[in-house]
């Protein structure tokens, strides 16, 4: 997929909006500073720093604060201001039209998942990324990856390979995010055609046997038999039963790649860990996995 986005210059103007979960205002406060810094202009949504309960505003305020983000020619960017839940809420009730004529940038991750994945279906790139409930705890090569990715620099990421890893490389679209999301997403108007996609996941405080259900639910949707590579980036925080599972994540995953050949690497830094690099879904990139490092190029 070619870029159809334009990158962003110095000045731009980034829109943040909170389309889930309510969050506090230093989180925003440290992140205009942060942008500002980087020399782009910042623009908060109406109801960015609103609580109505869990949520950033009712369902229909924060649906108004993103669709103003879409169709304002100003906003050349689109960040969310954390995950949490609330995203499917109000997706299927946005209008698309104006930024089909007029595409920007959408940023975050976790729930942010459902944007990305109706994104790509529209044919369209979208940045996997921190997001301001994350920069004052970000690494500095996060921040520094997310304005990186917006503004077109060329990136290779390149880590210590995992002894999980299977060993292989694979050029294609990279797709995917949040686990649960993906997962929740099977069979439904947003689910992503996968078919010879690198596939990204990562996930936060799940119980390793809900991690076993979902992968098995992806391989009985057939996604697993289309993917040419899998990342696998911050499996954060999953919990065990009393009764112990019996498997790690890893063996979770591998469980259900044993007669694939296809390249596999296990802790690249994205999702939810300090160091989460910026991804650019739809972009076509090449994943080496090797004995000594792996590495993903943009």
């Amino acid at each position: 997929m070619n870029s159809k986005i334009p990158y962003l210059s110095k000045g731009d103007c980034i829109y943040i909006t909170s389309p889930a979960k309510a969050i506090e205002k230093e989180h925003i406060d440290f992140a205009v500073k942060t942008i500002e810094k980087m020399g782009f202009k910042v623009l908060l949504s109406e109801n960015c720093l609103h609580h109505e309960n869990y949520f950033a505003g009712t369902d229909s305020q924060r649906r108004i604060d993103f669709q103003k983000g879409l169709d304002d020619p100003t906003v050349k960017a689109i960040l969310c201001a954390r995950g949490g839940y609330g995203s499917v809420r109000i997706i299927d009730d946005l209008q698309w039209a104006g930024f089909l004529r007029q595409p920007k940038w959408i940023i975050g991750f976790s729930d942010i998942t459902y944007f990305h994945h109706k994104i790509n279906n529209f044919n369209l790139p979208s940045i996997h990324a921190t997001m301001p409930l994350n920069f004052s705890s970000n690494s500095e090569e996060s921040i520094r990856s997310l304005f990186g990715a917006l503004l077109g620099e060329k990136r290779k990421i390149q880590i210590t390979s995992s002894p999980f890893n299977k060993k292989g490389e694979v050029e294609g679209e990279l797709i995917g995010g949040n686990l649960s999301i993906i997962y929740a997403l099977l069979g439904t108007n947003d689910q992503v055609d996968y078919a010879g996609k690198i596939l990204f996941i990562e996930d936060l405080a799940e119980n390793l046997y809900a991690v076993d259900r979902m992968l098995y639910s992806l391989k009985k949707a057939g996604v697993l038999d289309k993917i040419a590579g899998l990342i696998i980036g911050g499996m954060t925080d999953l919990k065990d039963t009393l009764i112990p599972f019996g498997k790690t994540y890893q063996e979770i995953i591998l469980n259900q790649l044993t007669y694939r050949k296809i390249p596999i690497c296990f802790d690249f830094p994205a999702g939810h860990l300090d160091d989460n690099r910026a991804l650019v879904f739809g972009e076509e990139v090449k994943l080496v996995v090797e004995n000594s490092n792996s590495f993903i190029e943009f």
